[in-house]
Order: C-alpha cells, then sequence, then structure tokens
C-alpha cells in the first residue's frame, strides 16, 4: 500500500512535535522573538493551514469531479515544479521562503496547538487513505497555491511531510535558542 508509508510518516512527525513542545505551556508555544519570527504555535498552525488547503483537490479527485491544468500534461513542467518544492522545504535548507498569504498562521495566539495538531493529523490521515486508489499512477494535480504549480499527487504528499520536518525543526531550534 502506497500511502502507508506516508500514514507511517505523519505518525512519526506528529509523535515528535508532541515529544518536543508537549511540556511546553501556552505562552512558551506563542513565544516569539521578534515580528519576523513566527512562534512554535504559528509554525503548526501554518502546517495545519497549508495542509487543508489539499482537502478540496483530495475530494474532487475522490468525487470525480477535479480536473488538472491543461499544461499538467507537460512531464517536464510537472517534474521540475515537484523537484522544486520538495528541494524549497527541505529541514535542512537554510534559507527562508516568504509563504503564499493563504497560508500565513495567524496573527494571534493559538490555543490548544498541539491538539489541534494531532486530530489535524488523523484527519489528513483519512484524507490519504480517501486517495489511494490514485497514488503510483502518476496522477497530476496543481498546488492549493496556483493553478500554475503542478506535481504529482504522490510528490504532493512528500511535499507535505518535507514540510512538516521543516517546520519541525525550526520550532525546536526556536525552542532552543530562547525557551531553555
Amino acid at each position: 500500500m502506497l500511502s502507508q508509508s506516508t500514514l507511517d510518516r505523519i505518525d512519526r512527525i506528529s509523535s515528535d512535535f508532541q515529544l518536543s513542545f508537549g511540556k511546553l505551556n501556552e505562552e512558551q508555544l506563542n513565544f516569539k522573538p521578534n515580528e519576523k519570527t513566527w512562534s512554535i504555535a504559528q509554525n503548526i498552525d501554518h502546517l495545519i493551514t497549508i495542509n487543508q488547503t489539499y482537502y478540496p483537490i483530495f475530494d474532487g479527485l475522490v468525487g470525480g469531479h477535479y480536473s488538472a491544468p491543461i499544461h499538467g500534461k507537460l512531464s517536464f513542467l510537472v517534474k521540475f515544479f515537484g523537484r522544486f518544492i520538495l528541494q524549497s522545504v527541505r529541514p535542512d535548507r537554510r534559507q527562508k521562503i516568504k509563504t503564499f498569504p493563504i497560508w500565513e498562521p495567524s496573527n494571534s495566539e493559538v490555543n490548544d496547538v498541539l491538539k489541534k495538531l494531532e486530530l489535524h493529523h488523523q484527519e489528513l490521515k483519512q484524507k490519504i487513505a480517501s486517495i489511494e486508489p490514485f497514488l503510483g499512477k502518476k496522477t497530476v494535480i496543481h498546488s492549493p497555491a496556483s493553478r500554475k504549480i503542478v506535481y504529482t499527487l504522490d510528490k504532493a504528499l512528500d511535499i507535505i511531510c518535507t514540510h512538516e520536518e521543516r517546520h519541525l525543526v525550526q520550532a525546536n531550534e526556536l525552542k532552543e535558542k530562547h525557551l531553555k
């Protein structure tokens, strides 16, 4: 089953967030050293927000009413965008990237964010299980941020998990620097 490794990866990421931040209080989770740096809670809120923007695409696939943009038939574009996006969200990439406005985290304090992440991961895993028939078949989707950006569904799941791992690293760096 192709999605099982993704589901296992999400479980591991979820566990890592709980282990890293489960003992922090709301004030610590929402601590921001400056206006340009996201808090741990904002990092997590951003992940939930971005992942949920994939749901209409997943639901469209399952419901049979999703159609990829016409340029999704150009395999060189699909491969280029998939590799580019995945590379840009890797945890070891030190360069910060400005996110699309639709994916900005809340500017206010985020409460119960770890519980929200846990519930979100359960929902995400259900969505992934529902798209299992489309995995491994080079199904092309567009990015929730822009129909101009296309990549495979399998690559989208890799992007989602890798992006979560990146923000786990960022949140841990914030904790180590400021919340000892």
